[in-house]
């Protein structure tokens, strides 16, 4: 009978311990202070595609203390990024990041 009780008990356990221990990382995103920043983070660094660096960037760390920081239109998410990253990084790459970025919010 205490293999059924522990049993019962740990199905009404499991969704609160898989609650608390889940990923969080996205409220736990480390703060840039420009956008450049991040962006060589993430593409120089860590080796992301220029698309998937823009990404993260703007749906998960703060820059300049604003989250999501890119914008909540297409247009100014093209805008503020053509004027934030250098001019490595293509206008096809933003658009198609802003598109990505805009779908994801």
């Amino acid at each position: 009978m205490r293999v059924v009780t522990t049993f019962v008990a740990s199905l009404f356990l499991l969704p609160v311990i898989l609650t608390a221990c889940g990923d969080s990382s996205k409220m736990d995103a480390d703060p840039f202070d420009t956008l450049q920043d991040c962006y060589d983070e993430h593409h120089t660094t860590e080796s992301l595609s220029t698309h998937d660096a823009i990404v993260v960037c703007c749906l998960d760390h703060p820059i300049a203390g604003v989250h999501p920081s890119c914008g909540n239109t297409q247009a100014e998410c093209v805008a503020h990024l053509d004027q934030e990253l250098d001019s490595t990084v293509s206008a096809d790459d933003i658009t198609a990041a802003c598109t990505t970025y805009i779908d994801q919010l």
